[in-house]
């Protein structure tokens, strides 16, 4: 039989549906190049940067869905992740921005969710696919968000083809090209 270990002081960070001056205070994606340009000469920091994203994206995916599915505390979550794969610092720091932005912005971007997809109430959604709605509109209507609409989008299908069901990539595809005028209204802080 497998122990759970107990979260440390460090692990205790975020609290499920707590406040936001009970979470940690990530810098948002446009400061992670710390004021660097992301490409090089030969072009190799800019491919790394994505390479990076799409690894924290996907990490994020699985740290959203743990919290939502088992209730765990999103500091915990977010350390063990970080624990078990290694995204790259900006990575990091990116994964961590948003899983604390969907925690803290949950309430507001289920409303979006539930105005969109209204046959569907939010929690009876397959939860990997309402994760990953909640994921790519907070990146969407970030006012911090860098990432191209595009490519958000593209990401959401290309997590959904990954870990939904068959139908889950049409979706969710549907359902963030209707959003996304009002996600698009940068929303989230």
């Amino acid at each position: 039989m497998y122990a759970r270990r107990q979260p440390t002081t460090s692990h205790a960070l975020v609290k499920s549906g707590a406040d936001s001056s009970e979470m940690p205070d990530y810098p948002d994606p446009s400061e992670l190049a710390n004021g660097e340009s992301s490409r090089s000469a030969d072009g190799d920091d800019h491919y790394r940067h994505i390479n990076e994203r799409m690894q924290a994206r996907r990490m994020a995916l699985q740290a959203l869905f743990e919290i939502d599915s088992v209730g765990h505390a999103p500091g915990y979550v977010i350390d063990e992740r970080l624990g078990y794969g290694d995204p790259g610092k900006h990575g990091a720091q990116f994964f961590r921005w948003l899983v604390v932005g969907v925690v803290q912005n949950k309430a507001q971007l289920d409303l979006l969710i539930g105005k969109y997809a209204p046959d569907w109430p939010v929690e009876q959604l397959a939860i990997i696919d309402r994760n990953i709605l909640r994921l790519a509109l907070f990146e969407i209507g970030s006012q911090h968000s860098d990432a191209p609409v595009k490519v958000v989008i593209n990401e959401a299908v290309e997590l959904a083809k990954l870990f939904g069901s068959d139908s889950s990539p049409r979706f969710i595809n549907g359902v963030l090209g209707s959003a996304l005028d009002e996600a698009g209204e940068k929303l989230f802080e």
